[in-house]
């Protein structure tokens, strides 16, 4: 049942004194020469029964977190582009196109940060006559949610006068997050405006299921912000808003209608376990929070599911875990999809495409991966779009390509990466490495294997993440003991660098050691003892993550690929000829796309738990490497923590700053100097329920990384 134990140490001192004989040192480096491995059986094109491809539309512009696309209503062929930040652009829908106009500016009144920040945008149906536009954006001092419409005037009709906003609407919010904001027009001329819970988790003051509040619903309004007299809760006696077309929802994410049948779709984020695919109805009970999706969460007056409009489809976190509304494609580019609902998920980057046939889900199918979508987006021809948080618009088109496609082996042994699997023993070419400060991992031990194609090279930076060529594979094994005596291996994860982007995949190992079998796509779990030796064995569980957790937490703003970095490699291991530098004997074997020169000019991260180095610089390499990967720039927490270890500390909202869900305990602040028992951040660290950090990836408290970072708080 149990594989042998791996002892880094004994490897260690076998390879010095392997380099220390005379008789055998064959060079200066931990390898003399680069082995080109042979082709591996792996899978580098996406497989897909419906051959198409997202393509950068505008590859010369660059966009700062850009949130919604859409084209004035005018026959000018134009694109306009939301960015979160408050800045609104318009320039020809041309893909050569080098610039843009700003088309409002309204930052200065913009609460901007995690999921708040300008979010909504729509072109009134007249738009040709009267310049009108909506935004939605989140405010502050309250903070809160403001409607607002804007006019184009004046004799340039890319750019539109500031002092013309008319608010429409306030909402009030209690929490940073669950703003939605979506607006669209419907086929009846009426603005449609998705409001999220209010925030927090589990809906606190159970706004969904409330009437007399804003908050989890899709609002109905005139072109003037005035109520409609055909809403369904107009003259209600029991103090329901009039503007409510329907409820039941925690953050609906992008709406949109069906240019063809006239539905709205809604894409509405779960919490913990599922996210939903909806079609609004007048009146509508869309569930939470009391459902989410077609899971009980609260209902202690245990309603069924037939009490609430059920969604038209719904999937887990193993799929991904933040969904992203989309539309019904109605162009032309690729007639295969004409009346399929094409949506995506923000966690894993999954896009599918789900047919309804007016009653159910008929068929969901993945057809493409692109990274962080936000939101999708028509032109006026009814082409599809998505913006990425990777700063890049996208455009779906048919894929000519042709390339064939291979699925990924059933078993480990099946990939080629090894010459015997028992021994973990790579292919000739295949490199192993190790860290200076592995990430958290329940207590198991790890190791790890590149595989470069061919003979390409790396993109070396300093402090940045490095760039592979696709083929690249990367592998991680994870074993854990179970006893003084007993070690058992659990699984062991290859991530591809596919034609699309990175894919992970999990092989869970048998119970005999001698193979890992391909875990399927929504992941798995296992329970076994561990005895530490302190006479009271306890049990463990070890989650086998699906391949959308593999890119839940290898984020696109993090550069996919975590551990590969100057900072992690720049340390000795011990080669098969002799103990070396990694970067030394990678530079020597021409690894790289350039010669980096000597190791010693480049930092290297301190182990967290080496009580002799500088005890901030511990805490922040700790926070860099199990935080930094979601707590940063473009990431996709709805956060703006950046916990990168060359973030100023005036730059990484983390002392002093409130916390967006506050642990009940503390002091609702992200970080307090001199007390880690009233700082969210080591709060979160030191639980495993709901806002226990990290969400995912993890059952168990890492105790010595808590003390760090506790010391360091106290400390501060």
């Amino acid at each position: 049942m149990f594989a042998p134990r791996w002892i880094p140490a004994a490897l260690a001192a076998a390879a010095l004194l392997w380099a220390c004989s005379g008789s055998t040192r064959r060079g200066d480096y931990g390898f003399d020469r680069r082995e080109v491995i042979a082709p591996l059986p792996l899978p580098t094109g996406l497989p897909s029964p419906i051959p198409v491809q997202f393509v950068e539309a505008f590859p010369a512009l660059v966009f700062d977190a850009p949130v919604f696309l859409s084209a004035p209503p005018d026959g000018t062929d134009r694109i306009v582009v939301v960015e979160q930040r408050g800045v609104i652009r318009v320039f020809p829908n041309d893909p050569f196109v080098t610039g843009n106009t700003v088309m409002l500016d309204i930052q200065s009144q913009v609460q901007y940060g995690g999921e708040e920040g300008l979010l909504g945008f729509a072109f009134h149906p007249d738009y040709q006559s009267n310049g009108w536009f909506y935004v939605y954006y989140t405010a502050g001092s309250p903070r809160r949610s403001v409607l607002s419409r804007f006019t184009i005037s004046g004799g340039d009709p890319d750019v539109a006068d500031p002092g013309s906003e008319v608010v429409l609407l306030e909402v009030e919010q209690p929490f940073g997050n669950h703003n939605s904001g979506a607006l669209a027009f419907g086929p009846d001329g009426k603005l449609y405006v998705a409001c999220g819970d209010g925030g927090a988790g589990d809906d606190p003051f159970d706004n969904a299921q409330n009437l007399a509040t804003l908050l989890g619903n899709i609002l109905r309004l005139n072109d003037d912000g005035s109520v409609p007299a055909d809403n369904p809760f107009v003259g209600g006696t029991n103090g329901e808003r009039p503007e409510i077309w329907a409820y039941g929802l925690r953050n609906p994410w992008r709406m949109s209608f069906d240019r063809g049948s006239g539905r709205l779709w809604a894409g509405d984020v779960g919490q913990g376990a599922r996210e939903e695919v909806d079609v609004i109805v007048r009146g509508g009970n869309y569930g939470w929070r009391v459902w989410e999706g077609n899971r009980e969460n609260i209902n202690p007056d245990a309603l069924p599911a037939t009490a609430f409009v059920p969604p038209v489809f719904d999937y887990d976190h193993g799929q991904g875990p933040s969904i992203t509304g989309g539309y019904v494609y109605r162009g032309a580019a690729v007639p295969a999809l004409d009346g399929a609902y094409v949506y995506a998920d923000f966690g894993s980057g999954r896009v599918w495409a789900l047919v309804y046939d007016g009653l159910q889900a008929v068929s969901n199918v993945q057809i493409a991966t692109v990274p962080s979508p936000t939101s999708f987006g028509e032109d006026e021809a009814g082409e599809l779009y998505v913006c990425c948080f990777d700063s890049k618009i996208r455009k779906l088109q048919p894929d000519a390509t042709n390339h064939e496609i291979t699925a990924m082996p059933a078993t480990l042994s099946g990939t080629g990466l090894f010459e015997d699997v028992r021994t973990l023993t790579p292919v000739a070419g295949v490199l192993e490495y190790d860290v200076n400060a592995p990430l958290w991992s329940d207590g198991a031990r790890k190791r790890r294997w590149l595989a470069l194609p061919g003979t390409s090279r790396i993109g070396f930076d300093p402090t940045e993440a490095w760039t592979f060529a696709v083929g690249t594979v990367l592998v991680k094994h994870f074993e854990i003991d179970t006893s003084p005596f007993t070690v058992r291996r659990l699984e062991t994860r290859v991530m591809v660098h596919q034609e699309s982007g990175w894919a992970g995949f999990t092989y869970r190992w048998n119970d005999s050691g001698t193979d890992a079998d391909l875990v399927a796509d929504g992941g798995d779990s296992v329970t076994f003892d561990v005895d530490d030796g302190s006479g009271s064995p306890r049990s463990q569980t070890w989650t086998f993550p699906s391949r959308a957790s593999c890119l839940s937490c290898h984020t696109a703003a993090a550069g996919r690929v975590l551990g590969l970095r100057t900072r992690q490699l720049n340390r000795d291991f011990a080669f098969p000829l002799r103990v070396d530098n990694q970067l030394r004997t990678w530079n020597h074997l021409g690894l790289f796309t350039t010669d980096i020169g000597a190791a010693s000019g480049y930092e290297a991260y301190p182990l967290p738990s080496d009580v002799t180095a500088d005890l901030d610089e511990r805490a922040r390499a700790y926070l860099a490497i199990n935080c930094a990967n979601c707590h940063l720039p473009g990431g996709p927490t709805p956060v703006d923590l950046d916990l990168r270890y060359d973030t100023l500390e005036s730059a990484r909202n983390l002392f002093g700053v409130a916390a967006t869900t506050p642990v009940p305990t503390g002091s609702g602040q992200r970080a307090v100097a001199g007390s880690a028992a009233a700082s969210d951040l080591w709060l979160r660290m030191t639980r495993r329920d709901g806002y226990g950090m990290p969400p995912l990836g993890s059952a168990l408290v890492d105790a010595d990384g808590a003390a760090l970072i506790e010391s360091w708080l106290d400390s501060r």
